[in-house]
């Protein structure tokens, strides 16, 4: 699945990304690399888009994690980021600011290799609705979900409950597989990605933000995700098409 598509590396130790870069060109992908920000923006400016984006956090002048975070809300490419950081906390600030996988140095360049692979796939097949002839907006008890839109509602009031772009997602993984327990390493596979950490508690971060929010906000629903013990999470209510 790699012929023809670009893989660009973000990497400001040259060793690493001479390494890397030769790599993965023998696994057929082609490959440019940059040492920082600004090279990467010339290329982006100039050329088309490349099918993904390997970033490292620890970057000279601008750092990879705000570059995640802008090419993010410009709707570029995937981003699989490096970094030596390995704290819980890091994690999910990198998640929530795009990237779609978080590899933590020292690396298996074959590890890395099959993240890559899987958010190519995962790019290649987004939009594809999870449930067949999704509606547009989904109501489970008194939240009201916009698809379309991506804004949750709670209440009468129909206020609107602010979520971050990972708690929505996660919401919606929920929404629109109701009643079913989802395990962790799918919930991560279907937001951000997974981690090269098999232990990555992540996801538990971000449900018990989800939970807190739409508490705050007087939803009933905050109840409906419950804990599965060593298996995962279940939203334990049924969904049906908002009016």
């Amino acid at each position: 699945m790699s012929d023809g598509q670009t893989i660009v590396v973000v990497e400001d130790d040259g060793d690493i990304r001479s390494q890397l870069s030769a790599y993965l060109e023998n696994e057929g992908f082609r490959v440019v690399g940059f040492d920082g920000g600004a090279g990467l923006d010339r290329h982006l400016s100039t050329g088309p888009a490349p099918d993904l984006i390997v970033l490292d956090w620890m970057l000279p002048g601008e750092d990879g994690l705000s570059i995640c975070r802008r090419l993010r809300e410009a709707g570029g490419p995937p981003i699989v980021m490096l970094t030596a950081k390995d704290e819980d906390i890091d994690r999910v600030l990198g998640l929530e600011m795009g990237a779609d996988y978080y590899v933590s140095k020292p690396f298996n360049p074959r590890v890395l290799l099959a993240r890559i692979r899987a958010v190519l796939r995962r790019a290649n097949a987004a939009g594809a609705p999870a449930v067949e002839a999704e509606p547009d907006r989904l109501s489970v008890a008194d939240l009201v979900v916009d698809l379309a839109a991506r804004t949750v509602t709670a209440g009468d009031t129909a206020a609107e409950i602010p979520l971050t772009s990972a708690e929505y997602d996660l919401l919606h993984c929920f929404v629109t597989r109701p009643q079913r327990v989802l395990s962790r390493d799918q919930l991560l596979d279907w937001t951000r990605g997974r981690t090269a950490d098999a232990f990555d508690r992540t996801i538990d971060v971000q449900v018990s933000r989800l939970r807190h929010k739409l508490d705050a906000a007087g939803s009933e629903v905050f109840a409906m995700l419950k804990t599965v013990r060593n298996a995962g999470y279940i939203l334990a209510a049924p969904v049906r098409p908002a009016p």
